[in-house]
């Protein structure tokens, strides 16, 4: 993890410099900090991509019967056609609980360090469990969640198709599995900022050049670098000024639940941007619902910066062309359940 000091040198030498860069230096520079989405998937390791397990995951990650309830599915919160969150402060759970932070979203969630603010699991197939067995969100467990997809008879086929050569394929990994799949498909490639990373300068309009390299000099890039625009570090909330308790809870100390380490106290994973135009409300306590605003918060609390007005247009501006085409994803038909399925439990 960069460190406190090494994230405020370089915000300090960024404003330092600021240099008046040349349409083309400009370009030049994004090319060396960020990186286009890519039009596939990545490949999962240890985990192959088969039509199979995909179409399996899809339905998994559909399928509220994975929730206790069996009325919450893991699209409650991750909606797919809105950006891959569920625009609320923090996501209802199990009987009308409310989670503890924000919902980050799941697109492009592949090319992040970690997963959760905390950074608690290390990949899509390590997150793809926790909310099934969390007693706030799906309260289920591990056992039941077997049980439930072994009691029907369209997901006993589907499995053994998706993971053909044993005497079960129903397990915990295997849905962990075959979901983080599906998760990995959904990706935003093309954004205008992706075509400008490709070589199309006319990609960005003038606001758009202009707020990147406000991005670039007043030293978001810092942090908010790499394919994701952010997403592969962690850093503390409030390097420079801590914004207030509604924005900060103090109770939510973020990555030390983790690590036990107190120099991680307020530190959490830096999210992505991609798509961010697209994924109100911001920050992991949900508080912000104005990109404007949250350009302007993470000025003062982070590069000890007060932006302009103008400057925090031309920012929002350059922001809103990080949205991607967004993943056309179908339905799919669940299978149905039959008489000795194990029923919901509300």
């Amino acid at each position: 993890m960069r460190s406190l000091s090494l994230i405020a040198s370089l915000s300090l030498a960024s404003l330092l410099a600021a240099p008046a860069w040349s349409q083309s230096d400009l370009q030049h520079q994004a090319q060396q900090l960020f990186k286009p989405i890519p039009s596939t998937p990545p490949a999962l390791p240890g985990n192959p991509a088969t039509a199979q397990r995909v179409a399996l995951g899809k339905m998994l990650y559909f399928d509220p019967r994975l929730s206790e309830s069996h009325a919450i599915s893991c699209n409650s919160c991750h909606m797919v056609g809105m950006g891959g969150v569920d625009l609320q402060e923090t996501s209802l759970g199990h009987r009308w609980q409310h989670g503890g932070r924000n919902a980050p979203t799941v697109y492009n969630a592949v090319f992040d360090i970690a997963q959760f603010w905390d950074g608690r699991a290390k990949d899509l197939e390590q997150q793809a469990g926790g909310p099934l067995v969390n007693p706030v969100e799906m309260d289920t467990t591990e056992a039941h969640v077997v049980e439930q997809l072994r009691a029907i008879p369209g997901y006993v086929q589907a499995f053994a198709k998706a993971f053909p050569g044993g005497s079960d394929a129903i397990t915990f990994e295997n849905i962990r599995r075959a979901i983080a799949l599906f998760e990995a498909t959904l990706i935003t490639p093309n954004a205008p900022f992706d075509r400008y990373l490709k070589g199309d300068a006319k990609a960005l309009d003038a606001s758009q050049r202009e707020g990147l390299a406000l991005f670039i000099n007043k030293g978001c890039a810092a942090c908010h670098a790499g394919i994701n625009v952010g997403g592969a570090m962690y850093a503390p909330f409030g390097v420079v000024e801590r914004p207030g308790a509604e924005i900060l809870p103090p109770d939510d100390r973020g990555r030390f639940a983790v690590t036990k380490t107190a120099s991680d106290a307020y530190v959490f994973r830096v999210p992505s941007l991609r798509n961010v135009a697209l994924t109100p409300p911001y920050f992991h306590s949900g508080k912000v619902w104005d990109l404007r605003q949250a350009v302007a918060v993470m000025g003062s609390s982070q590069l000890g910066a007060q932006l302009t007005d103008a400057e925090i247009d031309s920012i929002t501006a350059f922001l809103g062309s990080l949205s991607g085409d967004q993943p056309q994803v179908t339905l799919p038909i669940l299978p149905p359940s039959v008489a000795t399925t194990p029923r919901p439990k509300p």
